[in-house]
């Protein structure tokens, strides 16, 4: 990091402003070049170890060491107010604490057209992490549905640690014929693409800090259904989707049927006005305020 440093300064100067993602110790090299050159530095934060159902904050040394980070920052941005709350309460502290939101690509904003299907499909994108995403769950919730009705077909987006044992346990719950399909990892473009050719979105998760393909569905208009965990209320509300408690399987599993049933009711180009805010135009002229801001505060 330092060797990094030294090249950047040799070739570009000293920065104007200092933006470090993630509270770690990358902040030595801000704090460093604040002390040093006065050069203000602000924190975006999105990592889960802060909220109570992931908690991995670590104390100690090192838990002073970030506080003391935080503390002389020029400002702290977490993606949601639930993170916000949950760095506070690890005893982050800041005079200015500003949300702001993750981006979604542009792609996501532009026109398409739903090809013609026969079955309804409901859409899942995770890293396939269970502690957080609990796609077991998601998978009984759904084999109730598949009980009653095969109008349907449900397709899993992604990849990571559990995928495998996901699909062995889907496997075992002995689906009819054509309701699961599971597509590996893909693209952001290619997951564009299957937002746009499904009906709804739904994530069962236990925990989130914000959910970056929940902005990506109101990017696209795809009416999601979510459980009520973490920073998800802070996106899914009655315009949007539903709300089902976490772990509530049979919530989950009448959600599902009602989706089914009203996806259409929902207001897509309503949906999609609420996605703007992830906009790389809004975001950026966002960021780029702050820029100007902190830099007039030096």
């Amino acid at each position: 990091m330092w060797q990094g440093w030294q090249r950047l300064h040799r070739e570009w100067g000293l920065p104007d402003v200092v933006q470090m993602n993630v509270l770690d110790k990358n902040g030595l090299l801000a704090l460093y070049l604040k002390h040093h050159y006065h050069i203000p530095y602000f924190i975006i934060e999105h990592w889960s170890g802060y909220l109570p159902a992931n908690f991995a904050f670590r104390g100690g040394w090192h838990g002073r060491i970030m506080r003391y980070i935080a503390k002389h920052a020029n400002s702290i941005m977490p993606v949601s107010n639930v993170l916000k709350n949950a760095m506070q309460t690890c005893g982050i502290e800041n005079v200015h604490w500003q949300k702001i939101n993750n981006v979604v690509d542009d792609f996501f904003y532009q026109p398409y057209i739903k090809e013609p299907r026969t079955k309804k499909r409901l859409l899942h994108v995770s890293c396939f992490d269970e502690k957080a995403k609990n796609i077991k769950g998601l998978l009984r919730a759904t084999r109730k549905v598949a009980e009653k009705r095969q109008d349907f077909e449900l397709v899993l987006v992604g990849t990571g640690v559990d995928f495998e044992e996901d699909k062995a346990y889907a496997d075992s719950l002995l689906f009819p014929n054509g309701i699961l399909v599971f597509t590996g990892e893909l693209t952001p473009e290619q997951v564009c693409r299957w937002m746009q050719q499904s009906d709804a979105f739904v994530l069962f998760s236990r925990y989130e800090t914000a959910g970056v393909v929940l902005a990506e569905c109101l990017a696209v208009g795809l009416p999601i259904i979510g459980s009520n965990a973490g920073a998800i209320p802070e996106v899914v509300n009655s315009q949007t989707g539903m709300l089902i408690p976490s772990e509530d399987e049979d919530d989950l599993a009448n959600a599902i049927s009602f989706m089914l049933d009203h996806y259409q009711d929902y207001n897509t180009a309503l949906i999609r006005e609420h996605g703007k805010q992830y906009s790389f135009a809004i975001v950026g002229k966002q960021l780029m305020d702050i820029y100007i801001t902190i830099s007039n505060r030096k």
